[in-house]
């Protein structure tokens, strides 16, 4: 039996962090592989420090913990990263809940952000966990989107609501690629827009940023 996509994605992810080293970019602005990683550990194991990435009066928080992280070993952390925290560790569903998305779309903030990336193809069953929490959560996940918005699977063309309202713009794609797009990453491949043109182009220049 695979692990759990949560599991897979992290150790993924640190692989690749310590193979491409501290300084690798990513596409998350302004943040190197080491800013990514202390960012995923801080959101862990620091939760009230990193509540400055919510609430700007909060930030100085969350820059001190950012600070005391790149004194550490790269090494270090991302080893203290591969493993989920205690809490974590002790109930797995819970880290699939809070650390899914999070981790698949910061392990394609690094992979994206070296040349000559493409697209990776996840098993059906990842694709449909992933589905579900879209759909799922997709109130809450599309609550920047500035007009109504669908989103459509282009592998099964089953669709999820992610903004409520007349005449939705659809979204069709890889569900990969649909969560990345939702959480306003724009190296993207295989998405197609429909709906007005005005609404559209609302859309595609919308700051998703998460």
């Amino acid at each position: 039996m695979s692990a759990p996509l949560a599991l897979q994605e992290r150790t993924e992810l640190c692989d690749l962090a310590l193979a491409l080293g501290p300084d690798a970019p990513t596409l998350c602005e302004g943040w190197d592989a080491r800013d990514l990683v202390d960012h995923l550990l801080i959101r862990e194991r620091r939760p009230v420090s990193a509540l400055g990435n919510v609430v700007p009066r909060l930030a100085g928080l969350t820059d001190r913990a950012m600070a005391q992280g790149r004194q550490r070993s790269f090494g270090v952390q991302v080893e203290r990263l591969r493993r989920p925290s205690p809490p974590l560790r002790l109930v797995p569903l819970l880290d699939g809940l809070m650390n899914t998305f999070e981790l698949v779309v910061h392990h394609e903030d690094l992979r994206r952000a070296q040349p000559g990336w493409e697209p990776r193809s996840l098993p059906d069953a990842d694709l449909d966990l992933l589905w579900s929490q879209l759909s799922r959560g997709g109130a809450f996940i599309g609550r920047r989107l500035p007009v109504p918005a669908v989103v459509r699977r282009s592998d099964t063309g089953i669709t999820a609501t992610v903004r409520k309202g007349p005449d939705p713009v659809v979204v069709s794609g890889p569900v990969v690629e649909l969560v990345l797009f939702l959480f306003g990453r724009d190296q993207t491949r295989g998405l197609t827009f429909e709906g007005a043109p005005d609404a559209v182009a609302r859309l595609r220049s919308a700051d998703l940023g998460v």
